[in-house]
């Protein structure tokens, strides 16, 4: 308990309407907001490490408290922004925003909500790709909290392990929901894949579109962006033509 009042104090402003412990800019922060470092990084699309970033405790609040806390932050930044709050309209924003932060768009951040896999045995002895393609994925930029989405292919060649094939869906969906760049999320789907099934023989192709390109920054609403994760016989020639030619990426 002593933990996670300590935790919620941090989370709550102080006296000059800062927050305390963890969430404060540092000085070295202030000096990169100001030299507009942070959008600079943002713009180039940097991702830090394989691992999604958390923090040791992030998972000490429950999901209610977390909700609430949510709420009355982005009814803060509600207020700031000059909306009337009062509005029949806007009055129960912030509470929809915070349950979708927390029960559904980023709720593949909890390993609760990881998918349990459905394994079984190649009886059948099937050793040619299995191929699950135009899997919709949505997913929220790290750098600017805008959507990211579109379709996910998946292959794998069984080495005695087969996996139900809506599993394959709710990997995709669970690494989706959580704040990403999109690099990350191909490569996370594709390791997961890896150590269900207990083979390196895994292809992960992701083809999407980026809100923090089209409606911001650049606004170019013509691109997309393709991310690719070959592992073992994938990453033969022969092995990747043949994946690319079902995703109808190579005639």
């Amino acid at each position: 308990m002593k933990q996670k009042e300590t935790l919620l104090n941090s989370l709550r402003p102080n006296g000059n309407g800062k927050h305390n412990g963890v969430h404060n800019h540092n000085k070295k922060d202030q000096e990169k907001l100001e030299n507009g470092k942070y959008e600079e990084m943002g713009d180039e699309h940097v991702a830090t490490s394989y691992e999604t970033p958390m923090r040791d405790d992030a998972f000490e609040l429950s999901d209610d408290t977390k909700i609430k806390l949510i709420e009355e932050r982005f009814r803060e930044i509600m207020d700031i922004l000059g909306l009337d709050l009062t509005d029949d309209s806007l009055n129960g924003t912030p509470h929809r925003v915070a349950k979708m932060y927390v029960k559904e768009i980023f709720s593949g951040l909890n390993p609760e909500n990881k998918p349990k896999p459905t394994m079984f045995e190649n009886l059948y002895k099937y050793n040619e790709m299995l191929v699950e393609k135009d899997i919709t994925f949505y997913s929220n930029c790290e750098h600017h909290f805008v959507p990211i989405y579109g379709k996910a292919h998946v292959a794998y060649i069984s080495s005695g392990k087969v996996i139900g094939l809506s599993k394959i869906n709710r990997i995709v969906q669970y690494y989706a929901r959580r704040p990403q760049v999109q690099e990350r999320l191909t490569m996370q789907i594709g390791k997961e894949l890896e150590k269900m099934l207990e083979t390196e023989n895994v292809a992960v192709i992701l083809d999407a579109d980026h809100m923090c390109v089209s409606s911001r920054g650049v606004q170019d609403t013509s691109s997309s962006t393709i991310t690719s994760y070959y592992g073992g016989k994938f990453q033969e020639e022969n092995t990747r033509n043949e994946f690319l030619k079902y995703v109808d990426m190579r005639k």
